[in-house]
């Protein structure tokens, strides 16, 4: 059934029926999006988060089809300030609704965005002051569609959105004086807005600006946005500094911090129904109108909910899942954040601005252009999910990369706002595009994406403008002189300073992935050189403790060492204990540095039962599978179901932490699907325990089930397997096997089997 279009008076009603309906659910019904809306409340959450950023989801409800350039969403918090997403769970009013670029789940800013506010009663620009309260029980939200009602005004507002464009519908139940207000959310007060009453329109855009690497900057670009009424206006003017000027057409802001927009009215009768419809862009004027007209051609809000909801039912149903009805919402709302970005950055004629310090405005040519990579969060399971479940996407997205690269000079480590950033450590574009390719995945220009991957391995940047801007592998060389990252080099230019060893680390594991590449595509030499480099994680393990530590130039380590210490200079967002695990390319070399599989699996259960596991931070997500890579199965499947059900539900604080563009939720996906992707760039995946009676994959021209016979909260275990009817007794997946279909069936017990995927 459609959750898009229910009266208020309905919605209670219907939904506590739901389950009495006759009609199957669609996978849609499940999301909520509202889920990492409000500061965690998970175990490891509690424990190791120390900025106040830290305990949020940093999710929005996102109203739009997948992958949107533009997002709708309520806002409740009216800034563009780095790691403040425009919606609180918790906030108690509602001063807009904004098209946002919001990176899902992130502490980043958001940029090029717009908010629409409807008023009546007098006219109030300042945020705080125009805001009305609001209930949770007027409020719905599904990818397709969100309304609620601002009880202040007697409004309600509801909106649902296509790619690029979006529509809003207000009824206001007052009579009298009725506004809409247009505000261009530029914090450095450069916005710009025109109105134009005989076309009903009111133009505008907002400047982006760059942070981390390049901040305080023009990033080059803006967000244009055309905003049209379905009613005729009978009064407009602008604001700035939050004074109004009746019957001006536009104004244009002038210094930072000034607030500044537009704003049309009517003098209404109880009822009336306005509606709106946006298009934006990050090219031009003309591009926003183009998008609206081809996105939104008319005024009909059900018509365009009902087609989003039918996008996110097509995107949603390529995995297809039986089970309780809370696992279902748990697994397709994990499902729906994994599908938000990146972004689709071009506009519907494929026309897109050029990376970084390219002004040319450049068009895609046979694939979309996107942007918003969170690479240190979404190489580790989004990406890898894209890979399985929409191949063509992800080539697109390696594709975008390589435009970056051919644009810019340099691969990008973490593109956001198409800008280079250096916001995290790490090279994690070899990883993604490796991972792609090994998977299949060819549209895509393979050989020039390895020509700048390379770049980023084996060339320093020796031009310290371009190195402060961001392009270029951060500290290479020392990373090349020392074969690792030594604690004399602090890495000033980057944002992340200094955390030489999870650096190290993860260099290693990056150019082990751009080894595999070099092998598939005949480059030998470079193979075997980096495959050298693959091992350099070993120079950063001090075999006295077992743990990875902070090394000096000379060979010494670090004196003070606390190994669970949950911030370590040299460690990024963690502690060496956590960071120990991170060799996902050679899982069985780290065993043998730890002297072996018992004492491997020692160490993984100190972790986890001394409270030092983190799971919102993304370099523990693989931690509990590595026990079945160390013959140690069962532990792997109770590890992970517990993380399940400490560390997720379907509150509105139901995330551990900070959702990082999906990679929290991917790990869920694949999680309760019963594998995971432990080190992208392989073909292998490591079998867990489902947390769902049965699961449809559909990644190639035969589906692949996933079925768990005797499924429960207490039968965790592995009893037995078979592989399209042979016994099966490995702990790892390939790829292939998955796209080729077939069913995977496995026994579940409450017992702990151990000899089962042991590799005896």
């Amino acid at each position: 059934m459609t959750r898009c279009f229910l009266p208020f008076y309905l919605t209670a009603l219907l939904l506590s029926h739901l389950t009495t309906l006759a009609q199957p659910r669609t996978p849609v019904s499940y999301v909520n999006p509202l889920i990492g809306s409000a500061p965690s409340r998970t175990p490891t959450a509690l424990r190791h988060s120390e900025a106040g950023s830290e305990l949020k989801g940093q999710t929005i409800p996102m109203v739009g089809r997948p992958h949107a350039m533009t997002n709708w969403t309520p806002q409740t918090q009216a800034t563009e300030v780095k790691c403040i997403p425009p919606y609180y769970y918790n906030d108690t009013r509602i001063s807009g609704f904004r098209g946002s670029h919001w990176m899902n789940g992130s502490c980043v800013q958001d940029y090029g965005s717009v908010t629409i506010m409807p008023l009546s009663g007098p006219l109030k620009t300042r945020p705080a002051d125009r805001a009305s309260t609001y209930s949770h029980t007027d409020e719905q939200a599904t990818p397709a569609y969100y309304r609620t009602r601002l009880a202040d005004y007697a409004i309600r507002a509801e909106l649902s959105g296509h790619t690029r464009a979006g529509l809003m519908q207000f009824t206001f139940e007052r009579g009298g004086d009725n506004y809409v207000l247009v505000e261009p959310n530029s914090d450095e007060g450069q916005g710009f807005v025109s109105i134009d009453p005989a076309r009903r329109e009111i133009v505008g855009y907002n400047p982006v600006y760059r942070i981390y690497q390049g901040a305080g900057q023009s990033a080059g670009f803006s967000g244009y946005f055309v905003v049209q009424f379905d009613t005729p206006f009978t009064t407009f003017g602008t604001w700035q500094q939050n004074t109004p000027t009746p019957n001006q057409r536009s104004a244009q802001g002038k210094a930072r911090n000034e607030s500044m927009g537009g704003y049309v009215g009517w003098t209404g009768k109880p009822g009336q129904v306005v509606r709106v419809r946006v298009g934006t862009s990050f090219v031009s004027l003309d591009g926003a109108r183009q998008n609206l007209r081809a996105e939104i051609p008319d005024w009909n809000l059900a018509n365009l909910c009902q087609q989003t909801e039918a996008a996110w039912n097509h995107e949603l149903s390529k995995m297809t899942v039986e089970g309780r009805d809370t696992d279902k919402a748990l697994f397709y709302s994990a499902l729906y954040r994994t599908r938000l970005t990146p972004r689709i950055f071009s506009d519907v004629d494929g026309r897109y601005p050029g990376f970084a310090d390219d002004s040319t405005i450049h068009k895609a040519d046979g694939f979309a252009y996107y942007c918003d990579f969170n690479l240190w969060d979404t190489f580790r399971a989004v990406h890898p999910l894209l890979n399985l479940m929409d191949p063509t996407r992800n080539g697109e997205m390696m594709q975008s990369l390589v435009k970056k690269a051919e644009q810019g000079g340099w691969m990008p480590i973490f593109p956001c706002w198409n800008s280079y950033t250096a916001a995290m450590v790490g090279d994690h574009a070899l990883s993604a595009v490796a991972d792609a390719y090994v998977k299949g995945v060819r549209n895509f220009d393979v050989p020039t994406a390895y020509e700048y991957l390379r770049k980023n391995a084996f060339d320093v940047n020796t031009d310290p403008q371009s190195y402060a801007n961001g392009q270029g592998r951060r500290a290479l060389a020392s990373y090349e002189k020392y074969h690792y990252i030594p604690l004399e080099d602090s890495v000033w230019q980057a944002f992340h300073k200094r955390e030489q060893v999870s650096r190290t680390l993860e260099y290693a594991y990056d150019d082990f992935c751009l080894g595999q590449l070099a092998i598939a595509l005949g480059h030998a030499t470079d193979a075997q050189q980096l495959q050298q480099r693959s091992q350099y994680y070993r120079n950063v393990f001090d075999p006295a403790v077992t743990y990875v530590r902070g090394r000096y130039a000379d060979g010494r380590w670090i004196a003070d060492f606390k190994p669970f210490a949950q911030r370590s200079s040299f460690i990024t967002e963690g502690s060496p204990a956590q960071y120990t695990f991170f060799v996902p390319q050679d899982v069985p070399g780290l065993i043998g540095l730890m002297g072996g599989k018992s004492q491997f699996v020692a160490k993984l259960d100190t972790l986890f039962d001394g409270g030092h596991y983190w799971h919102g931070n993304e370099p523990n997500n693989q931690i509990a599978y590595l026990y079945a890579l160390a013959g140690a199965a069962p532990k792997t499947q109770a590890r992970v179901r517990q993380l399940i059900t400490d560390e997720y539900d379907t509150s509105p604080g139901g995330l551990s932490g900070n959702e990082d563009g999906g990679q929290m939720s991917a790990w869920l996906v694949f999680s309760m699907a019963g594998l995971y992707p432990v080190c992208p760039g392989t073909t292998d995946y490591v079998l867990g325990s489902p947390a769902l009676d049965r699961v449809t994959i559909r990644a190639g021209a035969k589906p692949f089930v996933v079925e768990a016979r005797n499924n429960s909260p207490q039968n965790v275990y592995i009893q037995s397997a078979t592989l399209n009817g042979k016994p099966f007794t490995q702990p790892t997946l390939d790829h292939a096997t998955i796209q080729r279909g077939g069913t995977l069936t496995l026994t579940m017990g409450s017992s702990p089997n151990f000899g089962w995927g042991s590799g005896k």
